[in-house]
């Protein structure tokens, strides 16, 4: 059996589909499971050897390149060249795990002799390529991923907890960095503004985490991160920001004590890698978009807010509610500090 998961992105999604696949790969070793995904979050599922511990091998899918030139011959060319490297494959089944009119595109363009889907994808428009819509069933993201890929491969399965690759460049990187300090990561940013919480806070919550004895560090995606660097400005010196990609990202969060963030990537990485997890919530709804993986998780969502994927720029209101205390609550809870 051939078969290829089409889940481009972005980095909590393809968390969010990995335990899924995950399962599939653990009870059908013998079969050949193929990954559409975005160049950038590659690292989530092979090294740069293209080895990993679920998938057989990676399509990249230049979706940067796609959205930013979508007329230029060098997308033309992307473009044909993954449906060339899919074809080649004979797929006898694609999944769509993304639900959008582009996913469904490119399962659609991989030749498989069946397109399975969910029958209300994200993007209506999605549903007409699949010749197989499958109901959604489960409360949590994780849980109809699940459902979805057991029903297309016609085996129960039940989202299990997820290996990632290791880069030994990235791990002597982050060991160097972390040098047996009691690490704090803070995940300040997110996909649009409603789900950042205040940097106020996180940078007042650095102030606290160091006076507690951590090392306290605020990932970003380049130098010039408009919100990490807003972030160390307002901890006064103490959150460091640290640079890298998802390679050396995985590899940091691997050696943190505890990650604090908002519905984010990142936050979702430290789930999958069981590292424990303070996760603020507002507009989206954890139940079902939450962080899942075999660690210990907090998660903070005031009564007050109301679930909307509305992608609005200022933080929810429910969310700036949450203070810098309720944290530390949190983390008392959790073992992580004292009183």
């Amino acid at each position: 059996m051939k078969l290829l998961i089409v889940r481009v992105g972005a980095m909590g999604d393809v968390l969010h589909a990995l335990p899924a696949v995950a399962a599939l790969r653990a009870a059908r070793p013998e079969w050949e499971i193929d990954w559409v995904v975005d160049s950038r979050w590659a690292p989530l599922l092979v090294d740069a050897e293209g080895r990993g511990p679920v998938v057989s091998r990676v399509h990249l899918a230049e979706t940067k390149l796609w959205t930013g030139s979508s007329l230029s011959p060098a997308t033309l060319r992307s473009v044909l060249g993954l449906r060339k490297a899919l074809r080649a494959e004979r797929y006898d089944l694609a999944i769509d795990m993304q639900g959008t009119l582009r996913s469904a595109v490119i399962g659609w363009m991989s030749g498989a002799k069946e397109l399975a889907g969910y029958g209300d994808p994200r993007e209506a428009m999605a549903a007409r390529l699949y010749g197989r819509r499958i109901v959604r069933r489960g409360a949590h993201v994780v849980e109809q991923g699940a459902a979805l890929l057991g029903e297309a491969a016609g085996i129960e399965l039940a989202p299990v907890a997820v290996d990632l690759p290791r880069e030994t460049w990235a791990d002597s990187w982050a060991a160097g960095l972390v040098d047996g300090r009691r690490l704090c990561v803070l995940s300040a940013g997110a996909g649009w503004g409603a789900k950042r919480w205040p940097v106020e806070r996180f940078g007042e919550l650095a102030q606290e985490l160091q006076g507690k004895g951590f090392a306290v560090v605020v990932n970003a995606p380049r130098k010039d991160d408009r919100v990490a660097l807003a972030v160390a400005a307002a901890s006064e010196g103490a959150a460091e920001i640290v640079v890298c990609n998802v390679a050396g990202l995985i590899a940091l969060v691997r050696r943190a004590a505890v990650l604090v963030g908002g519905d984010s990537g990142p936050v979702h990485l430290a789930a999958a890698l069981g590292v424990p997890v303070v996760a603020l919530f507002g507009p989206t709804d954890p139940a079902r978009n939450g962080p899942w993986g075999a660690g210990v998780v907090k998660v903070l969502r005031d009564a007050s807010s109301v679930t909307s994927y509305k992608r609005s720029a200022e933080t929810e209101a429910g969310l700036e509610r949450i203070g810098v205390d309720d944290v530390f609550a949190a983390m008392r809870e959790m073992g992580l500090v004292e009183l």
